[in-house]
């Protein structure tokens, strides 16, 4: 035991270690079965809990600047750009 160290602090350092050693098991019994329903549901859909994502909502729209709104946006992305 070394002499600048407390109990307590020997304690901590083994809940620690013991806790990172269940962490490390807990992870990788979850990665491997998640490998495993991966390789079953690659089969079917990718996701078919969720519903289908459909577009919905307007079309995508776009306005012509003025020069001057073009300058002035320029302007912007430098000044922004140097800081």
């Amino acid at each position: 035991m070394p002499e600048h160290a407390t109990t307590l602090q020997l304690i901590g350092v083994a809940v620690l270690g013991a806790a990172a050693v269940v962490w490390a098991v807990v992870v990788l019994r979850l990665l491997r079965r998640a490998g495993r329903r991966t390789v079953a549901r690659r089969s079917t859909a990718p996701l078919p809990a969720l519903p289908r994502q459909t577009r919905v909502g307007p079309s995508r729209e776009s306005v012509e600047l003025t020069p001057a709104e073009q300058d002035a946006f320029a302007g912007l992305v430098r000044h922004l750009a140097n800081g």
